[in-house]
């Protein structure tokens, strides 16, 4: 399946079935998860068949049913952890969904997780993971002049890159980020002020880069 398909028919899901995910899929995501950590210097781990995370009022109170598997973005504290953790989150996010299975980026409508969180590291978010009672809802996308400086010559590759990045999972769907194509060729991107826009902008820029077939 090619990755912009898998974009597209990933949304956030919420209410988890009892299926538990194939020892096959684990293993693929543990070698992924392995993989990112040596590559970055993060800490993300994850966890199967651990349901006392989500079992708390805050989880209910954001609708979160049946969660049994998620993943913690742990790393040392830094400026750009932040940013780090969404890029390589939403690496893992569209793995988990090329695998047939669902997820949701999870800020603080959790317990307490089971992530070994050093003294210099910090957990940002979680990420449930699981199959779905249903497949979620597409998110309502901002038109194209207001996501960057969009001309009638713009290059492909990047109309291609940002109309990625508008399939990407952002903070309540605010899509507060924006392209900019400058004059010699290069991609500045900024995603405004407010909770966990830093974050939000790792994971426009990966998808952007899987959009553009560029690095940023």
């Amino acid at each position: 399946m090619e990755m912009l398909e898998i974009m597209n028919r990933r949304h956030s899901v919420r209410q988890y079935t009892d299926v538990a995910i194939e020892q096959e899929k684990r293993e693929t995501l543990n070698a992924l998860i392995e993989e990112i950590n040596a590559e970055s210097g993060l800490h993300i781990q994850i966890f199967y068949d651990e349901p006392k995370c989500f079992d708390s009022m805050l989880a209910h109170y954001g609708k979160f049913v049946g969660v049994k598997n998620y993943i913690a973005l742990v790393g040392k504290k830094s400026s750009d952890l932040d940013e780090q953790l969404g890029y390589y989150g939403e690496k893992l996010v569209l793995k988990a969904q090329e695998l047939g299975l669902n997820t949701c980026w999870v800020a603080m409508s959790h317990g307490k997780s089971k992530a070994d969180i050093q003294k210099n590291e910090k957990q940002v978010c979680l990420i449930s993971v699981g199959y779905g009672v249903s497949q979620g809802v597409q998110h309502k996308n901002k038109a194209l002049g207001d996501v960057c400086n969009y001309t009638a010559d713009m290059p492909q590759w990047f109309l291609n890159g940002v109309n990625a990045a508008l399939l990407a999972p952002t903070a309540m769907n605010q899509q507060k980020f924006f392209f900019e194509l400058l004059s010699d060729g290069s991609v500045k991107v900024t995603c405004g002020r407010g909770f966990y826009t830093k974050l939000d902008l790792g994971i426009v820029k990966y998808h952007f880069e899987i959009g553009s077939k560029r690095k940023m």
